[in-house]
């Protein structure tokens, strides 16, 4: 129960960017000086990330790990401080979940909606960090090199995007978001060198038409943001916009048939109480009723995580 002891020092040193400050070895006084930090407070909180091994102490100085150093100091090609902002944010999130089990929804607005041009790049970013590794494998289990037209649906960063249309030259894929995300997914397209193939496309995934001819939907960790009522109509707008033979690929956590397995996704159910209205995780035989009941002709378990709907050729 004291777990959160040690997660909120190391959170409060992310959010301080105390471990930029501590740079290449400096004391309390040059740390707290140069995060603009009261000097006895800082020294105590840099004696208790020592005490955690997430710093060094000697003679008085306190100096980064080969960890820290790598992750968590700024200009650091692995630095992984914009993305673990985010968790910063669901601390404070999390410290709301009595209120939300007594009134059964989030009490805070949630994510993106709230306007907090912070919190949307710390998320994008901690999505764009967590899925690079997985993206290229994605591409390849999904059959990229099947794939003409792609929709990328909250797409995001557009990781996932840029790695189907990195997988197949002639691939075309659409990001649809909303417009403060796009921006940052124009960002990582650019920087892939994509712009001619990987478009983006401003709107609300819970009400917007989707166009139509797609032969690949890509909902990658969107259905736990959405109520069962949403995930069907989604994957109804969904069934619509595909080209007959079409896919929607759905990509998020998959409970076991009791809902208390594997631990991440019924964990993870309870950040969807804390950050949505009437969001969860869900099983595989509701993911296919929501599929069969919108029109899919076929329905696949592809592996862990993975569910495909296919619309009939004809």
């Amino acid at each position: 129960m004291r777990g959160f002891q040690e997660s909120r020092i190391l959170l409060t040193a992310v959010e301080l960017d105390l471990f930029t400050a501590v740079g290449s070895g400096a004391s309390a006084q040059e740390v707290a000086l140069k995060a603009g930090t009261h000097p006895r407070a800082t020294e105590t909180l840099l004696n208790a990330l020592a005490a955690i091994g997430a710093l060094v102490k000697k003679d008085a100085r306190y100096f980064n790990t080969p960890a820290t150093e790598q992750h968590l100091v700024a200009g650091s090609p692995a630095c992984a401080r914009p993305a673990l902002m985010h968790t910063v944010h669901l601390f404070d999130s999390w410290a709301t979940l009595t209120e939300c089990v007594r009134k059964g929804t989030a009490v805070r607005k949630p994510g993106v909606a709230a306007g907090d041009p912070q919190w949307t790049e710390s998320f994008i970013e901690a999505m764009h960090w967590r899925a690079r590794d997985e993206a290229g494998e994605l591409a390849r289990t999904a059959r990229a090199q099947d794939v003409k037209r792609m929709l990328d649906i909250g797409g995001g960063s557009g990781v996932f995007s840029i790695a189907f249309a990195t997988a197949n030259p002639e691939l075309r894929a659409e990001v649809f978001d909303l417009e403060p995300v796009l921006r940052i997914a124009q960002r990582h397209i650019r920087a892939a060198g994509l712009e001619s193939r990987v478009t983006t496309r401003a709107g609300d995934l819970t009400r917007d038409e989707f166009g139509s001819g797609y032969d690949l939907i890509l909902l990658s960790a969107i259905c736990h943001m959405l109520d069962p009522q949403q995930n069907f109509d989604l994957l109804r707008r969904c069934l619509g916009a595909l080209a007959p033979g079409g896919r929607v690929l759905i990509r998020d956590f998959i409970l076991d048939p009791d809902k208390t397995s594997p631990q991440q996704a019924a964990i993870f159910a309870v950040n969807m109480l804390v950050g949505t209205k009437g969001g969860s995780t869900y099983t595989e035989d509701e993911y296919a009723s929501w599929l069969r009941g919108a029109g899919f002709a076929e329905v696949r378990r592809e592996g862990a995580g993975l569910i495909t709907g296919v619309k009939a050729a004809r």
